[in-house]
């Protein structure tokens, strides 16, 4: 692909394919673009991050030391967080409790079943920018795992692109030790940068097999209606209890890397450093909340009916029946009158496909007896009547009684119960 095309997707004007000469007016029109493209970025870009006085070093301001192997030097972070630390409303000591199977469930991957929570390698990375393509560089490799109930955090930083063979060869050192992935967004971005990264580098690719528990999907499911969004920093300060102070904003990342490579200053990355840090900590939290959500002790601990009531559709998806229906079954009395009204719609259907008749026709009435407007407990029992008790009349009174309160149905609510007793109707004329 020629320059020009490379700046015309990078600027969003994408002409007609030239078919002149190139000329001297095509490179007045490559310098204005490439003017364009400066100037954007000039735009886009933060205040500078000045900093005054002698460079420091990274021993100075991170725990960590210079670290050698056969492919070269780099440097390595090191922190180790007992059982008792507490990140947000968790300790982490409660790892330890940990229902493996409600792992295998948020990653739908059944494998997690029979490993250990110490087999996870917690991931997160830091690039020099967002496009994930091969010039995107993880500059700063996030991994946490247990040892017992202590968490152990290493980051390995490559101070400079020499040194990215050097970091990647201690990185699958780590990995090979570990049996599944967590990470928040890591099937889109992480897992498959550092993948390409290896490839790149003429390393084994032992990353992309392993089982892969990526919390933003389980997040979405569970928590999005909770959230604005589901970045990891909002469900910190919504779900988890945690406020970072003086965090650096991720779009500044990159750019703090460069004035590093330039500078050799500390001060410049020592931010990053610890985003990165508690990026990692708080995965740790987020795995035992959705976790909990799905285990034995998930009303105790997930008092929100609404978050009950998706755990129970995730149950349904991954073909926990059995679970779902324990747990709707606790909700149908909800003081919350959405979280009621679906729970029971669910649980009635749940109970009808199970030949459960009598669980089925005791929801629908109860819905009924709340809202007699209700269309769906309307049609089903109707359905019950026409088809099971062939009692047309009384198939045809509920249908009637139902339209008495069709002010406050929509037109297509309307129209199906019509058409039910058009249906009704003809088998009484029968």
């Amino acid at each position: 692909m020629s320059t020009i095309k490379r700046l015309e997707r990078l600027t969003g004007d994408v002409k007609t394919e030239r078919k002149e000469p190139f000329k001297k007016g095509v490179i007045g029109d490559l310098r204005r673009r490439i003017e364009a493209v400066m100037d954007r970025r000039h735009v886009t870009s933060q205040k500078p991050f000045l900093l005054h006085g002698k460079p420091l070093s990274l021993e100075t301001l991170i725990r960590g030391e210079e670290v050698e192997n056969d492919q070269g030097k780099f440097f390595v972070a090191h922190d180790f967080i007992p059982g008792s630390y507490h990140h947000g409303i968790r300790h982490l000591r409660m790892i330890s409790n940990i229902n493996m199977q409600a792992l295998s469930l948020l990653a739908n991957q059944p494998e997690l079943n029979d490993l250990h929570y110490t087999d996870a390698l917690f991931l997160d990375t830091e690039t020099t920018g967002l496009s994930g393509g091969t010039g995107t560089l993880p500059f700063l490799i996030g991994m946490g795992w247990f040892e017992g109930e202590a968490f152990i955090i290493r980051q390995i930083f490559v101070r400079d692109f020499t040194e990215e063979r050097a970091s990647l060869t201690f990185f699958l050192e780590v990995a090979k030790t570990k049996r599944f992935l967590v990470t928040f967004n890591g099937k889109a971005f992480d897992v498959g940068l550092i993948a390409a990264r290896l490839i790149m580098n003429r390393l084994h690719d032992s990353l992309s097999c392993l089982p892969h528990l990526d919390l933003l999907h389980p997040s979405r499911r569970l928590l999005g209606h909770r959230t604005d969004n589901s970045r990891l920093g909002t469900l910190e300060g919504v779900i988890l209890g945690i406020r970072r102070e003086g965090d650096i904003p991720g779009s500044e990342i990159p750019r703090r890397y460069f004035d590093w490579l330039k500078s050799r200053d500390a001060r410049f990355v020592a931010d990053v450093f610890e985003h990165n840090r508690l990026d990692v900590l708080s995965m740790v939290s987020l795995t035992m909340h959705l976790a909990e959500m799905l285990n034995d002790q998930r009303i105790i601990d997930c008092p929100e009916p609404q978050d009950l009531m998706a755990a129970s559709k995730l149950l349904i998806d991954r073909g926990r029946i059995p679970d779902a229906r324990c747990l709707l079954e606790s909700l149908i009395d909800s003081d919350n009158a959405t979280v009621a009204r679906e729970s029971r719609k669910t649980l009635s259907l749940i109970y009808k496909r199970a030949g459960l008749w009598d669980k089925a026709i005791d929801i629908w009435e109860l819905m009924i007896a709340d809202e007699p407007g209700n269309v769906f407990a309307v049609e089903e029992l109707a359905k019950w009547y026409e088809h099971r008790k062939r009692d047309f009349k009384k198939a045809q009174n509920l249908v009637h009684r139902a339209l008495s309160f069709s002010r406050h149905m929509s037109d297509a609510e309307r129209e199906s119960l019509h058409h039910r007793l058009n249906r009704i109707q003809l088998r009484i004329d029968f």
